[in-house]
């Protein structure tokens, strides 16, 4: 039996919110966090990303870029079915059935962040100097985000944090 990791990890996801936004999770309830199609952003979902991890909800490439609101994971990575549909954007003719190259893992929401926080006021704040998602270059998908981090995001949205 695998040792139990103690401390739950925290992770911002990005989405456009034209094709999946937080709204879209609030009124689902849950969805499969699928078409990952980055080595290092599939290798975080296949090692690290764990049930009860915390996710800023991150609505990218719109006006304002912005975490629109705080997610769990609430299913740990498994094959995303679409790598083998060939009409699917996200098929991929390499990938085995019996070895598949692409995961997802499925969230639900916990809290929107009303209003949104946007990357421009994150950039002003002191405890969010180093935030991956703050960095140039930095476009992965899927971002760790440190402890402290996370609670200055929750400080600024507003939101309580949950005692597990």
């Amino acid at each position: 039996m695998a040792a139990r990791r103690k401390s739950r990890r925290t992770w911002l996801f990005k989405s456009e919110p034209d094709v999946y936004s937080f709204d879209d999770l609030v009124r689902d309830g849950r969805t499969e966090w699928d078409g990952i199609r980055n080595y290092q952003a599939r290798n975080l979902l296949r090692d690290e990303v764990k049930v009860g991890d915390g996710v800023l909800f991150y609505h990218s490439n719109a006006k304002p870029m912005a975490i629109a609101g705080v997610a769990e994971v609430v299913r740990e990575a498994y094959p995303d079915p679409s790598q083998f549909d060939p009409r699917s954007k996200y098929a991929d003719p390499r990938s085995d059935p019996d070895d598949p190259t692409w995961l997802m893992v499925d969230i639900a929401p916990m809290a929107p962040l009303d209003p949104p926080l946007t990357r421009d006021a994150l950039k002003d704040v002191p405890a969010l100097a180093d935030m991956m998602l703050l960095k140039r270059g930095a476009r992965l998908s899927i971002q760790p985000v440190t402890a402290g981090e996370w609670k200055a995001v929750l400080a600024l949205g507003g939101v309580k944090e949950r005692r597990r």
